[in-house]
């Protein structure tokens, strides 16, 4: 059955010169055009703000962050690489006294945060609890999390596969081993599991999402779910909205005791 789904795969997929090229840090090569789509009066929420840009890649968006207003920018990531490329970037602005860029939060950066901004990075973190528990650390009691990412697993896309495959819901028509294995046609990493891929996916469902947010004691003061095509009304159907939920938009403040 593993190889007829294999064969099945492969016939409706690119040839391996066709698939898309993976490219580090592209979700920041836009400035502030994602989150301006993803929030209503962004611009209005982030002046005059410490800011933490959660996952910050090249630094594109948190030097966008500075040139729109905000007091601080503290950009944070683990990629050794695009650290030194933000770094780079800043010293050819006016914003070094703004932003830094680090990839450990030093003791004084603790509850020092008006808003922290994660930006499709939440369907990849391994440990969704602690990174997300982390994020929390950084805010003050008045601090704001601002989580935007998608598509989440059970979306036509949420696999992140469309590189190669066109087909929607591949992770639920074909076993893992079958999609990994047509996987490594087009990339060589030798993942064997989706979370072992370049940037990791850890299968994460909107309910999966809502149960994180409501263990760690947060509330979503504002929540948006986009619907595939347009069809927002059924992001709100129970049991059907997982499979049509392309993108989740929220902002999360610690619920007041």
């Amino acid at each position: 059955m593993s190889r007829l789904g294999e064969k099945i795969l492969v016939r409706f997929s690119r040839p391996p010169a066709a698939a898309e090229p993976h490219v580090v840090g592209g979700a920041h090569t836009v400035g502030l055009q994602l989150l301006t789509r993803a929030y209503p009066g962004f611009e209005s929420l982030i002046k005059g703000k410490s800011i933490v840009d959660f996952g910050c890649g090249t630094g594109t968006q948190s030097l966008a962050l500075a040139e729109g207003g905000a007091a601080r920018v503290l950009g944070l990531d683990t990629n050794s690489k695009t650290l030194n490329i933000a770094r780079e970037s800043l010293a050819r602005t006016k914003h070094a006294s703004v932003v830094e860029f680090t990839d450990i939060p030093r003791p004084e950066h603790l509850g020092k945060f008006d808003i922290v901004i994660s930006q499709n990075s939440m369907e990849h973190f391994p440990q969704p609890v602690p990174i997300l528990q982390a994020m929390a650390n950084l805010i003050g009691p008045q601090g704001k999390l601002l989580i935007t990412f998608g598509p989440p697993w059970y979306a036509p896309y949420g696999s992140h596969m469309r590189f190669f495959t066109s087909i929607p819901w591949v992770n639920i028509l074909f076993s893992e081993r079958t999609v990994m294995t047509v996987r490594g046609r087009y990339r060589n990493d030798g993942a064997l599991r989706y979370e072992d891929c370049e940037s990791g996916l850890n299968k994460m469902s909107i309910s999966k999402f809502e149960g994180i947010v409501s263990s760690l004691g947060f509330e979503q003061t504002y929540t948006r779910y986009d619907g595939v095509k347009g069809l927002d009304f059924l992001t709100r159907v129970p049991g059907v909205r997982e499979l049509f939920v392309n993108h989740v938009t929220v902002i999360l403040e610690k619920k007041k005791r």
